[in-house]
């Protein structure tokens, strides 16, 4: 399984993926973002599904930049689309008759020369795609059900790159400790609007243990602190003890 978030804000884009590709006695670790970058060109590429379907989407869409220029970030993003689609006609058959099921979510960002900012995009195994922006700052694949509370709740487009990483490894931690298939080293992306160059940081268990720690304290200390009254209706209901 996989966890890949993307993130975006006004100041700029915060990318998180684990490197978890088995689990169990046989674990697997994979990086899973892809980053093409040069002059006025910055776009990452993070993808859940069959490791081999990514493998071949990715390196024919790499050919396919060796010979061809976007200026726009959702044509780059049709491009790739369009590579996977490609993979699908090629392998589809002899995956479905050995028991796989053709499948590739993909999240793209980045900002390409004539973008006026930079941009987030979800790309569906079938080729089409949305883009994340007002209303929707983030976008996660994979397993996606754990930790999206703490994002529904910080994560908006004033919110700052920082606060927005902080926000996104909690994610990343719950979705762990909830989840056998979700591990450390996590990759992290940052991007700042119109600079044109994309950072990448990698992360091992013993970084990021102390904020593991830290963050389970401090909702153990939320919780004592909130208040009871409104619990003793229900409690005042128990027999009394003799």
């Amino acid at each position: 399984m996989t966890y890949c978030l993307g993130i975006k804000v006004k100041e700029g884009l915060v990318a998180i993926a684990d490197t978890r590709i088995t689990s169990g006695t046989d674990a697997t670790i994979k990086k899973k973002i892809t980053i093409e970058q040069k002059d006025h060109f910055s776009l990452f590429i993070m993808t859940s599904g069959l490791r081999s379907v990514r493998d071949k989407a990715i390196v024919y869409f790499t050919e396919l930049l060796e010979t061809k220029e976007y200026n726009k970030l959702y044509k780059a993003v049709n491009a790739f689309g369009e590579q996977v689609k490609r993979a699908a006609e090629e392998d589809r058959v002899s995956l479905e008759k050995a028991g796989f099921r053709f499948d590739l979510n993909t999240i793209i960002g980045g900002q390409l020369k004539d973008d006026d900012e930079h941009k987030l995009f979800l790309l569906y195994p079938e080729g089409n795609w949305v883009e994340l922006g007002q209303g929707a700052p983030y976008v996660v694949i994979g397993n996606s059900g754990h930790g999206k509370a703490i994002m529904n709740r910080i994560l908006n487009e004033d919110t700052s790159m920082r606060i927005a990483l902080k926000t996104g490894f909690l994610s990343f931690d719950s979705t762990r400790v909830s989840s056998n298939n979700v591990d450390f080293p996590i990759d992290v992306i940052l991007y700042k609007k119109d600079s044109f160059k994309i950072i990448e940081q990698r992360y091992e268990k013993k970084d990021l243990e102390n904020i593991s720690t830290e963050w389970a304290e401090q909702l153990k200390n939320a919780l004592d602190n909130i208040s009871e009254d409104w619990m003793d209706a229900a409690f005042n209901k128990l027999p009394q003890n003799v």
